[in-house]
């Protein structure tokens, strides 16, 4: 195994059981420990590890709300089913808002080239892919951008949202549970993302499975607000069914 491949073997388990331990990654991996342990060090230098003694945490567990870059290429090939799976719910022609996020993103590389749409997005990546595509009208929405994620938020941004109403809203969470809904880490982007499911007809969401089972600081909406979550096959059944009974019909890509 190569140093990235057991990169992505660690991640994927510390993910997956919200913690991993040296020695057990070292017998699972066949390395020595202190293999293991240059490997944490090079996942906590790319931010999606926080070392603790005897092993790592994912932070997500923690909370911390990694930079665009380095949400990239967590749940690649997840991300990109998922933004394929969103094409199924695009009009034939109409108002798109499309949320900041890398699923988001994704999906708006994806957007056919058959029909006349028209876009809506506070997101500078999402704005970038849109402004080149002769079939797509961009409106981009102003205000204070976040480094975080790229993306416009504050009043202006809600003033600007509080004026138009679109077919439908794609729209990115950092965590999701029954209980207390959409979530996300910062208060600004919570109720700039308020302000586009109500700016929109249909709201669907698009999550890999690492956003389900956990909440963040800020609320964003309950699962009511929600018309379809759109997520990979890694989501746990079980949890699945839960969102289902509280609204939304989810498609598990």
């Amino acid at each position: 195994m190569y140093a990235p491949e057991r990169h992505q073997a660690i991640l994927d388990a510390a993910r997956e059981a919200g913690r991993v331990e040296v020695s057990a990654l070292a017998d699972r991996l066949d390395v020595t420990p202190e293999t293991i342990r240059r490997d944490l060090t090079v996942l906590e230098r790319r931010g999606v590890l926080r070392r603790v003694h005897g092993g790592a945490i994912p932070v997500e567990r923690l909370g911390a709300e990694l930079a665009v870059p380095e949400r990239q290429d967590v749940a690649g090939a997840e991300k990109d089913r998922i933004a394929l799976a969103a094409l199924a719910e695009l009009p034939d022609g109409g108002t798109l808002i499309l949320d900041a996020g890398t699923t988001t993103a994704r999906f708006a590389e994806l957007l056919p080239t058959d029909r006349e749409l028209v876009v809506v997005t506070h997101a500078l990546p999402i704005a970038v892919v849109v402004a080149d595509r002769p079939n797509l009208t961009l409106h981009l929405v102003g205000g204070t951008v976040r480094g975080r994620t790229l993306a416009a938020v504050g009043g202006w941004a809600e003033r600007a949202l509080a004026e138009v109403f679109a077919d439908v809203c794609f729209l990115g969470t950092n965590a999701l549970t029954v209980e207390r809904g959409l979530t996300t880490p910062d208060l600004a982007e919570a109720a700039v993302k308020r302000a586009l499911i109500s700016s929109a007809r249909r709201t669907v969401v698009l999550a890999d499975h690492t956003k389900f089972g956990r909440d963040d600081f800020a609320h964003v909406a309950d699962l009511e607000a929600v018309d379809t979550v759109i997520t990979d096959t890694a989501t746990d059944p079980g949890i699945v069914s839960d969102v289902e009974a509280a609204g939304p019909r989810v498609v598990r890509a």
